[in-house]
């Protein structure tokens, strides 16, 4: 059985299977774009909440100017962490913070150029920052989904 969808061009006709699969796609959007923001709530509210240590860690990194750097960085994560849930800009908030994520993994996990006992667990944090990009990626491609504030 067809059924006419009313908000489609031209009459498009989609089965009964098709609007459940679409009704599961919106969902999985909303909570994909929710799981990508909370690790990016999790670490500006961590900045906020202990700017000391923050700013101790990101000097060990040889960062300029970190007790400047820190608000910027907070307030990315924060407003764009909002963006992601919010669907609202979904798109620009997600290639920012792809830009973010592969600059920390660049500075913070340089497996690479750390002692070979820490090198598995740098490797690990810096592939997991390239899967988050790769996850902020998709939404940046394909948008936030039917459940985001427009």
């Amino acid at each position: 059985m067809q059924t006419t969808t009313l908000n489609s061009p031209k009459g498009h006709h989609e089965s009964a299977t098709d609007s459940r699969n679409a009704a599961v796609v919106a969902w999985a959007a909303l909570a994909g774009r929710i799981g990508l923001a909370l690790i990016f709530l999790w670490s500006g509210y961590g900045k906020i909440m202990h700017v000391q240590e923050t700013v101790g860690y990101m000097n060990a990194y040889h960062v300029p100017l970190a007790s400047v750097l820190i608000w910027p960085a907070a307030i990315v994560e924060l407003a764009g962490a909002a963006m992601l849930v919010s669907g609202w800009k979904a798109r620009g908030a997600a290639l920012v913070l792809a830009a973010y994520s592969i600059l920390s993994a660049l500075i913070f996990h340089n497996f690479w150029a750390v002692p070979a006992d820490q090198a598995l667990d740098q490797t690990i944090h810096f592939m997991k920052n390239i899967a988050i990009v790769g996850g902020l990626l998709q939404v940046f491609a394909f948008g936030a989904g039917r459940y985001a504030y427009k």
